[in-house]
């Protein structure tokens, strides 16, 4: 969806000017349109990393470079844009014609000539369905306990985050951190109030974020993972220190812990070595700094 309009892109893919004037102008009332004349300018479109991909693709079969059906299939083995809906909107009226679309990962077939009210309804019926599934898809990111991210959320995203860091050349940090002491807090204060103190810390986390591209996330227990886009290892030992601070001032009691009289946190950051990318050795470097961190005398940041 287009954040500026708040409208759902749809994306008419035809090399006819009069079907795509057509689609446009019947559509363009209630969603936002964007047009490709061709199969590689569809493609190219689309896998634009850059551009948030359409949320419905209105496709043709019969065209010059690229058909249809070649274009679906590509869409629907790529990981990053096998979710878009696709609807055939063509010529070919076969039966056979609308079962290989079918098969091939479309949601729908509508044959040319098409009537307007069939597919405007069409339309509305399967982006109505795609809303309800990124709901589902969003519910099921999220740690039920504390609405942060949860560790699903997590392992896709740093997956994604080091892909980027490499094409672009640049750092990529990411910091491990779990609450002191906790299972002793659990035990003496109960779990209602672990619970209690799980979700304050969360909130605190995230708020202590300050960019948009950073993340908190519930990595399971009473660990928490930030991901750090474009943070080298200087800036993320600052935004680590703000997430301690920001858990110690929360002054919740903790009077059967070692390290001090509240909660506190100990935290451990690593930054991806752009020679030798991989998500499992950031969190191994970020794991290990957190033990110095939990050796060092806990409450502090380890590197």
């Amino acid at each position: 969806m287009d954040n500026t309009s708040g409208k759902a892109t749809i994306l008419v893919v035809d090399d006819e000017p009069a079907n795509i004037q057509a689609l446009g102008a019947l559509l363009k009332g209630e969603y936002r349109i964007q047009i490709a004349n061709s199969g590689k300018k569809a493609l190219a479109m689309v896998q634009n990393a850059s551009q948030p991909p359409p949320d419905l693709i209105l496709l043709d079969i019969q065209m010059p470079d690229i058909d249809g059906y070649e274009i679906c299939r590509r869409l629907k083995e790529d990981p990053a844009t096998t979710g878009i809906a696709i609807i055939f909107v063509t010529a070919l009226d076969a039966a056979s014609d609308e079962e290989h679309g079918l098969n091939l990962g479309a949601v729908d077939y509508i044959a040319k000539p098409f009537n307007p009210a069939i597919v405007r309804a069409r339309v509305r019926t399967h982006m109505s369905l795609k809303r309800k599934t990124d709901l589902l898809e969003q519910y099921a990111l999220l740690d039920g306990l504390t609405g942060i991210p949860n560790r699903r959320y997590f392992d896709e995203q740093v997956q994604s985050e080091v892909r980027r860091s490499v094409r672009e050349g640049s750092p990529l940090s990411l910091v491990m951190l779990d609450i002191d002491h906790f299972k002793l807090f659990n035990d003496h204060y109960g779990h209602g109030a672990g619970d209690l103190c799980l979700q304050k810390v969360a909130r605190a986390l995230s708020g202590a974020l300050l960019r948009p591209g950073d993340r908190v996330c519930r990595y399971g227990g009473e660990e928490f993972v930030a991901l750090l886009p474009a943070t080298d290892a200087a800036g993320a030992r600052v935004v680590a220190e703000q997430l301690r601070a920001a858990v110690e001032a929360l002054a919740i009691d903790h009077e059967y812990s070692s390290t001090g009289p509240v909660v506190s946190i100990s935290l451990g950051i690593a930054t991806i070595d752009l020679n030798t990318p991989s998500p499992a050795l950031l969190l191994q470097q970020a794991d290990e700094a957190l033990y110095r961190a939990k050796v060092a005398g806990r409450n502090r940041v380890g590197g």
